[in-house]
């Protein structure tokens, strides 16, 4: 979360600072918005171009990219932006180097002017912004198993009919047992404490059965 806003940060900086370029002076005192976009692909020329035909348009295109990948974290979108800037500054730096023989930072003469700082600076802060940014998080899908349902392999063995299976010799009060005429082995359970002589009851059958019954007040006991 931290790396997305400071990421965002750095990518609208670097693309206010791309959007304000042509608006500085680029070579000579010329503004950046004076160059065609042609003049990019064509050769540098002195004809005077619009605001909708300068070299604002890619960088207004780039601003654009950038509020989209901000919105939607995307780090690909915005390295886009931060490459459209440079390619085209650079681009713009190769096309005036032929145009006027050299280039020059600073002294007497035509220099660079800030405009070309400005696009540079902001292209870089576009492709920081991309590679300081964390992205979405990867979506997880979430894979609920579903429930087997009656009859399945995982539903309880049903409760046997009261008074069914009788206690057969030999049956352990916690095991299996099997009746007569019985070809399943059906659950036996334990007698209740204290009582050897009392007969089993087994638990109802919570399928279908009833209340469970208290066996002390069946026997005109309390515990």
């Amino acid at each position: 979360m931290v790396r997305n806003v400071i990421g965002s940060v750095l990518a609208l900086a670097g693309a206010t600072a791309a959007v304000w370029s042509p608006f500085r002076a680029w070579y000579d005192g010329r503004h950046g918005s004076d160059y065609r976009v042609q003049d990019l692909f064509q050769g540098i020329t002195d004809a005077e171009a619009t605001i909708t035909t300068s070299i604002l348009l890619p960088f207004a295109f780039a601003a654009l990219v950038t509020l989209v990948g901000v919105m939607l974290r995307s780090r690909w979108l915005v390295c886009l932006a931060g490459l459209v800037v440079l390619g085209f500054t650079i681009l713009w730096t190769v096309r005036q180097g032929q145009a006027a023989g050299s280039l020059t930072v600073g002294g007497d003469g035509p220099t660079l002017g800030d405009g070309v700082a400005n696009a540079l600076g902001g292209g870089v802060l576009l492709l920081l912004g991309a590679v300081v940014m964390s992205g979405r998080a990867p979506r997880v899908e979430r894979v609920e198993e579903p429930w087997p349902g009656p009859g399945s392999e995982t539903r309880p063995e049903p409760w046997p009919e009261p008074g069914y299976p009788p206690a057969g010799e030999g049956a352990s009060p916690y095991g299996w047992a099997p009746g007569p005429n019985d070809t399943q082995r059906l659950p036996t359970y334990p007698t209740y404490p204290g009582d050897p002589s009392a007969p089993r009851r087994p638990r109802p059958d919570p399928y279908g059965a009833g209340p469970e019954r208290d066996p002390f007040r069946d026997e005109g006991r309390q515990p």
